[in-house]
């Protein structure tokens, strides 16, 4: 096997595990293949490299099972260097492409050879073994290292420096078992969170966790859990449903069993610094002394070491350091756009990150230099220029140095320290902050367009998994509910979906989710009480203000009555939501149409918590996803309109009601095989012809469809139109045969009983039949003696001259009449039938019992002979003479 290059594909690492499975030449396989090797790699521990496999393996089974038309054959194989998975076909002959220089592998235009060119992009290492009956295309992804935890001591920190804290610290100590269970659940966390220890144990800690999801980048609370040493914020749910802020530290250790598990320590956000790792080494007091340590990188001797390994860590790291450097109160960081025309807030530290990440602040704020994130800028005093520095308004800062992070002339950020205090800052400061911002710029820069990168992959199969879901339903609650738990919590904190009937209607709330479960009622209660938002065709994102000022207007009403200020009985003006919720719904809230064949059919909302607010890339991400969610929600629509219009044609097929027939007893059972179908080929009616006379038909059409349906209705209205026009038996099936036959080529055979019965004063009834084509009728009398009740004559709708008769029987008291159409007697359980004997049988086991208890029976019976649902129309037609009751 030769990889592109020339280089010699080796197997000298050890392999320490391996999967194999084999997928079938069919549309379904690449789904399957995709879930196949997520779960492998998941199950070895390897989620930060799952969306690159997940693609790459999706391409080339695609190439196998769709392109070549062959089975597909996937093995994934782990060592020490990484995860290695090859994928082979089928297709014998194949010729060895040859590469010229002047040839690329593949184009994206060409809808054959996406598999190599995204393994030339995405793999380490990757290759193609051509053979007789097939080919092997494999490729190796390296596993990115994971810096382990370290160990540090902080200088002494003078006392009225050291960090404030509540009265009484409390740490909670968790242990998470390897399943990810708690395990151990201490009296400080009960304090914390309101659990008690038999409430906590035993539970996933997922379950409480309110842990950050961004698709593509990130940590996901299952891999921290297995990191030896992790550090960080995320949110833990208490018993009343709010997310507690915590920071936690995380150390992974056996215990005296040898089985690993997980040690947590949790204290409030607010308190981090008990668990925090204090800093390597200090920040220098000037750039001169930067330049004096020729022995050290001034990148790490600013940042620390070891570097953070991912964006968020790093920016984090630059603002502490920052603000350390220049002894400020704050310190924040924003990084541009690409088309620099805007900042988004990635980093603060002593602002309310919380509140302002992501959110947006142009780069050109005034005309003077101080307005422009381009040049470094000093405010002395921030009350004199109200709006210099958007992102500071009302935080109580009052001097501040921005400098730009640039890299080859071109802006990628803006640094700054605040401070509360004004004329804090000089040229010198800002001379020193630009000395660190140029050290760590490319390094910044650098670790975003991985951020970048890692999002594209992640989005990536975030679409092709949703695409797939959406795909495979189309019941349009299904949809909705599938739009809503595609966005929430991986693009939004809440969903809100409004659907569009047609063009004149209004909008309407649908399906609304929330992922604090019980926070869905209060959500949907404030959005129903407010005006929808106005559709737009233009398919862009608009914000939509509304959510976030009815919440506002909430909690403030809600505060007013809590303290004596508002009318407790003043319910026109409130919207019922409480303070948790108003506090969901407050940050930022975007509004995306759903477009679909040139017409809006509703808009998805999309909504953060206050004052938090949206990325740009999962803004796109989002687009993306309203357009393939609008494509199925309206296929979702037109199917159900479809299977409506079907049900309605079907059910004008059936009889509108049973007539009551004195002295009678009678009982039909209907079943039409198929999904969704509620007529089949078969049919039956009851009907008055005159006075203490009435007719009764059982018969079944040949084939299925539109065709047949049209057949079953001709039939049912001429039976009933001849037979109260005063003709017999012979002559209503005679003409009956004349009308199919003279539909042509959409006419079908039709089997067909047909009987008039007329009850008698002395309790039994008189019946004339005409059995044309069709299985005979039974009859069963009280001793249990089952007979045929009449002759077969020839079917319908075949021959031009029929020369039918009528058969005269008295069913006396106690008799029973079973009439039934073929889906009965052909039940099927390999090659056993269970035929006209053995519905004679059957029916053997009915005497004394009543018409609808024999037609039970009788379909019980059926439906027990085989496991496999019926595959035919089922017609049961049961009458029965009563007895006289003793004393009569």
């Amino acid at each position: 096997m030769v990889e592109p290059g020339g280089a010699t594909r080796t197997r000298s690492a050890v392999i320490t595990a391996r999967a194999a499975a084999s997928f079938e030449p069919e549309g379904r396989s690449v789904a399957t293949a995709r879930a196949f090797v997520r779960d492998t790699l998941q199950g070895w521990g390897f989620a930060d490299i799952v969306d690159d496999a997940v693609v790459l393996t999706s391409e080339l089974v695609t190439n196998a099972v769709v392109h070549a038309g062959t089975r597909a054959d996937v093995l994934c194989l782990r060592s020490a260097d990484g995860v290695r998975v090859e994928v082979a076909d089928h297709y014998p002959e194949r010729e060895v492409p040859l590469q010229h220089p002047d040839r690329a592998y593949a184009s994206p235009d060409h809808e054959g050879g996406r598999g190599l060119m995204l393994c030339a992009a995405l793999a380490d290492r990757w290759g193609v073994e051509y053979a007789t009956a097939g080919k092997h295309v494999w490729f190796q992804l390296a596993l990115p290292a994971r810096p382990v935890g370290t160990r540090s001591a902080g200088p002494a920190v003078p006392d009225d420096q050291l960090p404030v804290t509540d009265t009484r610290v409390r740490v909670a100590v968790l242990q998470i078992d390897r399943q990810g269970l708690i395990a151990a659940w201490n009296e400080d966390a009960e304090q914390l969170f309101g659990y008690s220890a038999d409430k906590a144990t035993g539970r996933p800690l997922a379950d409480l966790a309110a842990w950050p999801h961004t698709p593509g980048t990130g940590t996901g609370i299952a891999e921290a859990l297995r990191l030896s040493r992790w550090e960080g914020s995320y949110g833990l749910r208490g018993a009343d449903g709010r997310v507690i802020p915590v920071y936690a530290s995380h150390l992974r250790v056996r215990d005296a069993a040898g089985e690993p598990s997980t040690v947590c320590l949790l204290v409030q956000d607010t308190e981090r610094a008990v668990l925090q790792t204090p800093a390597r080494a200090a920040a220098p007091a000037d750039p001169g002394q930067l330049s004096e340590n020729r022995a050290g990188d001034p990148f790490e001797v600013f940042i620390g070491s070891p570097a953070p390994d991912d964006l968020d860590s790093l920016l984090q790291r630059t603002v502490e350091r920052a603000r350390d450097m220049l002894d400020g109160d704050a310190a924040f960081l924003l990084l541009a756009t690409d088309d620099e025309t805007e900042l988004e807030v990635r980093a603060t530290t002593g602002l309310p990150s919380t509140r302002q990440r992501f959110a947006r602040v142009p780069v050109e704020a005034g005309t003077s230099r101080y307005g422009s994130a381009r040049m470094p800028a000093v405010h002395d005093d921030l009350t004199a220029v109200p709006g210099a520095v958007p992102l500071l308004g009302g935080t109580g800062m009052r001097s501040v140095v921005t400098v730009p992070l640039k890299v080859e002339g071109r802006l990628t950020g803006s640094l700054g320290v605040a401070a509360e205090t004004p004329g804090r800052y000089s040229n010198d400061e800002a001379l020193r902050l630009q000395f660190a911002a140029d050290r760590i710029a490319l390094a910044v820069e650098s670790a975003r367009l991985g951020e970048l990168e890692r999002l594209r992959r992640g989005s990536l199969s975030f679409l092709v998994e949703a695409s797939d879901l959406l795909a495979g339903t189309l019941d349009r609650d299904q949809t909705l509910a599938l739009m809503a738990q595609m966005t929430v919590p991986t693009l939004a904190t809440w969903c809100a979906v409004y659907t569009i009937a047609d063009p004149a209607s209004e909008p309407l709330l649908s399906y609304v989710l929330h992922e604090d479960e019980e926070l869905i009622d209060g959500l949907k209660a404030l959005l129903s009480r407010i005006a929808p938002p106005e559709p737009a065709a233009d398919q862009t994102v608009r914000h939509w203000t509304a959510p976030s000022e009815a919440a506002r207007q909430a909690a403030l009403r809600t505060s007013m009555r809590t303290v004596g200020l508002g009318s407790p009985t003043d319910h026109t003006s409130g919207i019922g939501t409480t303070l948790a919720t108003a506090s969901a719904v407050a940050g930022e809230t975007v509004v995306l149409p759903l477009m679909a064949r040139n017409r809006v059919i509703g808009m998805l909302t999309l909504g953060k918590p206050a004052e938090d607010h949206f990325r740009q890339e999962i803004l796109e991400l989002a687009e993306d996803l309203s357009r393939r969610a609008a494509l199925a929600l309206d296929n979702a629509r037109l199917y159900s309109e479809r299977m409506a219009i079907s049900r309605s044609l079907q059910r004008s097929l059936l009889p509108p009601s049973q007539p009551a027939i004195p002295g009678m007893e009678v009982e039909v059972i209907y079943r039409a095989a198929g999904e969704g179908n509620e007529v089949g080929g078969d049919f039956y009616d009851v009907f008055p012809i005159e006075d203490g006379a009435y007719g009764f038909a059982i018969g079944d059409v040949c084939g299925t469809g539109p065709e047949a349906a049209a057949v079953t209705g001709l039939a049912r209205h001429a039976l009933r139109l001849l037979a109260r026009e005063g003709f017999g038996g012979p002559a209503v099936l005679e003409r009956l045969n004349a009308a199919i036959l003279d539909e042509g080529a959409r006419s079908r055979f039709l089997t067909l009983l047909y009987g008039e019965l007329r009850p008698q004063d002395d309790g039994g009834a008189a019946l004339k039949l005409v059995c044309a084509g069709h299985p005979l009728p039974l009859r069963l009398r009280p001793d249990g003696t089952v007979e045929p009740a009449a002759e077969p004559q020839p079917l319908l709708g075949v021959m031009d001259d029929l020369e039918l008769y009528e058969e005269n029987l008295t069913l006396d008291p106690g008799d029973v009449l079973l009439c039934v159409t073929d889906g009965v007697t052909e039940r099927r359980e390999g090659t056993r039938m269970l035929g006209d004997d053995g519905l004679a049988d059957v029916l053997t086991t009915c005497t004394g019992l009543t018409a609808g208890a024999v037609a039970s029976r009788v379909l019980r019976a059926v439906e027990r002979f085989a496991a496999e649902p019926a595959s035919d129309d089922m017609a049961i037609l049961a009458f029965r003479v009563p007895e006289p009751r003793q004393g009569d």
